[in-house]
């Protein structure tokens, strides 16, 4: 048996990337998980790999009937759902002189919006369950400024606030709620050709390298799993030492 055997998920933004490493090592170590995302082919195909404990719905985390649509098929299919990976996000990189108000709104809608959407929709499904575990993905740049990053990394702080707020509030619940702030991770939106910083970035990581996919999900693992039982409220940080 695995760590996470009888463990329900949902993880947002997992047809590719880090959301993908997470639903591989969560299905890994025994869950169930309902893995997300408006990329479809992509999201299907990761599905079918893993066999009868994943199933894709597509899935846009910014809207609120979606998520509503999301919980109660990952219920109906899974049960009740006692893990939530808030994963989804996009990279924006722009100076605030240049950046329209219009595309502010945007990054705010997917990065941040949804983690509150998320929590909140989640929160009947993991009281039927009798415990939860919420893990927010917020980002070494959640404790760092970056220029460039004022809608990113506005929404990446706004996690880590939003999680400990969520944390006090769901603890009656048995739900635990903590963040994982990722440093400079080797997946398809550092390769974006909007994030063409990422290699001045990398410079000033101590360990002189990119992170990989799998370290961000053994700690999600971790967070999943009755591990991580007395962290609730809590940054954990996987970043190559780059905030230090």
């Amino acid at each position: 048996m695995g760590k996470l055997t009888g463990k329900v998920a949902i993880v947002t933004g997992a047809s590719r990337g880090q959301g993908a490493a997470h639903v591989r090592a969560l299905v890994e170590e025994g869950a169930k998980v309902a893995l997300t995302d408006i990329q479809v082919e992509l999201g299907e195909a990761l599905a079918k790999e893993l066999g009868e404990r994943a199933l894709f719905i597509q899935h846009d985390v910014s809207n609120p009937a979606d998520w509503e649509r999301v919980v109660a098929q990952a219920e109906t299919a899974f049960g009740p759902v006692n893990v939530l990976v808030n994963n989804a996000g996009i990279a924006f990189l722009k100076e605030i002189k240049d950046t329209t108000f219009e595309e502010y709104q945007r990054v705010i809608n997917i990065n941040q919006a949804s983690v509150f959407l998320g929590m909140k929709s989640v929160l009947p499904s993991m009281r039927r369950a009798g415990v939860g575990s919420i893990i927010n993905v917020s980002s070494a740049a959640g404790d760092k400024g970056i220029p460039g990053n004022v809608a990113y990394g506005a929404t990446k702080f706004a996690i880590r606030g939003m999680s400990k707020v969520a944390a006090l509030e769901f603890t009656p619940y048995n739900i635990r709620v903590n963040t994982i702030m990722p440093g400079v991770i080797q997946t398809p939106m550092v390769d974006d050709p909007e994030a063409d910083r990422v290699s001045e970035i990398v410079k000033g990581i101590p360990m002189q390298r990119l992170g990989k996919p799998e370290e961000v999900a053994n700690l999600v693992v971790y967070l999943a799993s009755d591990d991580s039982s007395y962290s609730t409220g809590a940054d954990f940080v996987v970043d190559g030492g780059f905030l230090v």
